[in-house]
Formats: structure tokens, C-alpha cells, sequence
């Protein structure tokens, strides 16, 4: 069965929408997969797992996220081969990325393996948890290779236009792991470590059956063992778009930590509440999360085939449809947080700090709608630069900044602190919509003027 999706032709909003779908349900069991963990942490063990797994789950996420948004340089050569029709060169491109994903799950195994104790001290784990913080981290960082093969595989597929494959990998996943929890958490007891013992195994075996589906199905490029070595030319030029999405992501994983770190010393409650809080806004902000990722491979084909009417007309319904979404989920957030959290949380004075946290984030949904979307458009066409400098200006001087004052504040609310998101996304979409002029001015002339002269 043929997997690519060619986007650079018919219509836009059906096809961009069929696309987004499987995405968005893969997000949901994304979301699904780590909250398990929290859920049963937080109904079958005490306050110290669930900070535990709050906080080793943060610090994994940032790596995940880290590597997936490396993995989206891929992503965007494959969108932007078949948009040229460069059908060719498939195969040595995902050949290259996985040698190269490969040597980055060795580092990233010795990086978290090893330091686990010094990690959970960074990030001031209560010292009721440390202990248990520590042996989170250090098994889901030996598991980092299966981490990164698990997230690998959507990101090529996502390139092809097939947002389906991936899709079946993350339920395969979430199926395992809440066996796993139940197992091993419900069932043995095992606590934060249960948790993160079903995290690794479940990717482990969503990884082994995947690529028994994959090795099942026809793809659009030629591809065998031999591909798989370390094409400099290649791997230079995924690192070159992926790279500043990486260090964009990872700047503002770590600012997500230190606000973590910076509740964590306000005690056990409030480093609790902000993890179940976090973990609900994975779910809050899925629409928005889906459209960024299929608005980058849709984008990506038609700038390869020099279509950027069609790639603004997507950024657009993008957009319509986030905001949509998000106002009922920002509604959702602000005035029934606390419903929310109860799903996670059994002690009412955590499900209490998690909602305070929360309210915040009901602001926060109606505006990334429109900068999630913007930067999905500007990974696709490939200003991933750009990407990385909106991603440290937000982080640095506006999210970390605001949060460390409002955490000095007497008394101190997690809601006042939680503010510092939606304040920094403000300055996200204003740099966006100066980004967007420029493009329209010099970017697209430039393109559309380059490609004359090639005829």
C-alpha cells in the first residue's frame, strides 16, 4: 500500500484535515500514555511518587520533545523531496537519519543513565521524593534508544504523508503501558519505578511491532540495509533545519523545568499539583499541537513544488480551526480545572494547587492557536532559525523571568506563576506576525523570482 500523500494539489482544508486527524488521535494517546502513569501513580502510591513521576516525566518529555523536533528536519526533506519529486532520494535520507538517531540514543543513554541523582538535585526533587525521582529517570534514560526509535518512526511517516503508521505505534504504546501500570504499579506496588519501567517496555514493544507492520507495506522510495550509514551530506542538512527546532524546543523544555524546579522548593503539594497540572495540559493543548506538526508537512510539499498560495490558505484554516478548539478547552481549563485534576489526583489539596495552576493555561488556549500554527508554517518552509529565536526570546527573558517574580510573591499563587505562559506566548505571536510580513515581502518574491530563472 502506497503511504505518500501528495498535498501539493486539489483541495486543502479535507485533506489537511484527514491528515491532522491521525495526528491529533496520536497525539491523544501521546498524552494518554504519560498520564497513565500519573493516574495510577496517583490513585494506588503516595504524594512522593506522584512528585516523582511529575518530575521525571517532565524531565523525559523535554528529551522527547527534543528529539522529536530534531526528528522534524527529516520530516520537512521528505515533504519537500516529494513536493520537487525527488522520489529518488527517500530512501538514502531515512537511511542517514537513522544512523544518525541511532549515535544520538547512545549520548542521550550515557547523558541520563549515569548523572540521575545530580538531574532530580537540579531540579530541587523534595527530599521525599529524591530517591524515587532518581530511579525514574535513570531507568526511562537507559530506555532512550527505544525512546528515540519510537519517535523516529512518526516522523518519517509524517514526511511521506502518512500520519496513519504513526498513529497505530503510539495505540500499540498505550495499549502496553497501561498494562504495564496496572502490572506494575496497581498490582506490585512498584511505585514511580513501576511507571517508568512501563514506559520504556511499552515503546519497546510498540517499536518490535511497528516495524513488523512497516516491513509489510510499499513505500514511495527505495530503501534497504545498505542506506543506513552516515551520509555527511545528508545528515548535514537534517541537522541543519532540525537542529534549531531542537534547540528551540530544548530551551523551552528547560524552561518548563526550571518553573518546575522553582515550585518544587515550595514543597511536596505544589511540585505535585504543577505535575498533574502539566500533565492535563497535554491534553489541553492537542488541536493546536496537531496542526503545528500537519501544517509542517503539508507546508513542506508545497513550498518543494513552489506552491505558497496553497501553503498560507493551510496556515490559515489552521488557525480557524485551533481557535476554535480553544476556546472550549481554555473554557474547559479556567472554570472547571478542578474536575480535571480530580482524574488525577485523589488529594484535594493537590487537585487544588493543579486547577490554581490551571487557570492559566484557560488563557493560555486561545493564543496558541495562532503561534502553534505560525510555527508549523515556518518549520515547513524551513525558517526553522527563526523557529529557535521566538522559542528563547519567550522562554528566557519572558516565561522563566515572570515565573521566579511571581514565585517571590507574598502569598505565593501557582496561578500567578502559571501566567508567565500565556505572557510569553503574546510575544510569540507578535514576533510571528512580523516574521509572516517579512516572508510575504522578501521571502516568497525571492522563491517565486528563483524559480523563473530555473525555467
Amino acid at each position: 500500500m502506497q503511504q505518500e500523500v501528495n498535498f501539493s494539489q486539489g483541495k486543502i482544508l479535507g485533506p489537511l484535515v484527514r491528515f491532522a486527524l491521525p495526528v491529533l488521535a496520536a497525539l491523544f494517546l501521546q498524552s494518554m500514555y504519560g498520564a497513565v502513569d500519573l493516574l495510577v501513580v496517583g490513585q494506588f502510591s503516595a504524594a512522593a511518587d506522584v512528585s516523582a513521576v511529575a518530575t521525571g516525566a517532565q524531565i523525559m518529555l523535554t528529551l522527547t520533545n527534543l528529539i522529536s523536533a530534531l526528528a522534524m528536519g527529516l520530516t520537512i526533506i521528505l515533504g519537500q523531496q516529494i513536493g520537487r519529486g525527488e522520489r529518488k532520494k527517500g530512501g538514502e535520507t531515512i537511511g542517514a537519519g537513522i544512523m544518525l538517531f541511532f549515535v544520538a540514543g547512545l549520548i542521550l543513554t550515557a547523558l541520563m543513565a549515569g548523572p540521575s541523582a545530580l538531574i532530580a538535585q537540579i531540579m530541587h526533587a523534595p527530599a521525599e521524593a529524591f530517591d524515587l525521582t532518581v530511579a525514574y529517570v535513570r531507568i526511562c534514560g537507559g530506555g532512550a534508544i527505544v525512546i528515540i526509535a519510537y519517535n523516529l518512526i512518526g516522523s518519517i511517516f509524517r514526511g511521506l504523508g502518512d500520519s496513519r503508521t504513526p498513529l497505530i505505534t503510539v495505540a500499540i504504546a498505550c495499549v502496553a503501558n497501561i498494562a504495564g501500570d496496572l502490572l506494575l504499579v496497581a498490582g506490585l506496588g512498584l511505585g514511580a519505578a513501576g511507571a517508568a519501567i512501563a514506559t520504556v517496555g511499552a515503546q519497546a514493544v510498540s517499536v518490535v511491532i511497528s516495524l513488523a507492520l512497516i516491513r509489510r507495506r510499499t513505500l514511495p522510495f527505495l530503501f534497504s540495509l545498505s542506506d543506513i550509514r552516515w551520509h555527511r551530506p545528508v545528515i548535514r542538512k537534517i541537522l541543519s533545519l532540525g537542529v534549531p527546532i531542537a534547540f528551540s524546543d530544548l530551551l523551552v523544555g528547560i524552561s518548563f523545568l526550571i518553573i518546575t524546579a522553582i515550585v518544587n522548593a515550595l514543597g511536596v503539594i505544589p511540585s505535585a499539583g504543577i505535575g498533574v497540572a502539566e500533565r492535563i495540559c497535554g491534553f489541553i493543548m492537542l488541536v493546536p499541537s496537531s496542526f503545528m506538526q500537519s501544517l509542517a508537512a503539508f507546508v513542506a510539499q508545497n513550498v518543494g513544488a513552489g506552491r505558497f498560495d496553497r501553503a498560507i490558505k493551510t496556515l490559515r484554516y489552521g488557525i480557524g480551526l485551533s481557535l476554535c478548539a480553544g476556546l472550549f478547552m481554555g473554557w474547559l481549563a479556567f472554570f472547571h480545572g478542578d474536575l480535571l485534576s480530580g482524574l488525577f489526583a485523589h488529594d484535594p489539596q493537590i487537585i487544588a494547587a493543579s486547577y490554581d495552576y490551571l487557570k492559566a493555561y484557560g488563557i493560555d488556549c486561545l493564543l496558541t492557536a495562532f503561534f502553534f500554527c505560525f510555527i508549523g508554517f515556518f518549520n515547513g518552509i524551513g525558517m526553522t532559525r527563526f523557529v529557535m529565536l521566538q522559542g528563547i526570546v519567550s522562554a528566557f527573558l519572558i516565561r522563566v523571568p515572570v515565573s521566579y517574580l511571581m514565585s517571590r510573591q507574598d502569598p505565593v499563587s501557582l496561578f500567578h506563576i502559571g501566567l508567565a505562559t500565556p505572557c510569553s506566548s503574546a510575544v510569540q505571536i507578535i514576533m510571528c506576525l512580523i516574521a509572516m510580513y517579512y516572508v510575504r515581502k522578501k521571502v516568497i518574491p525571492h522563491c517565486q523570482s528563483s524559480e523563473k530563472s530555473a525555467r
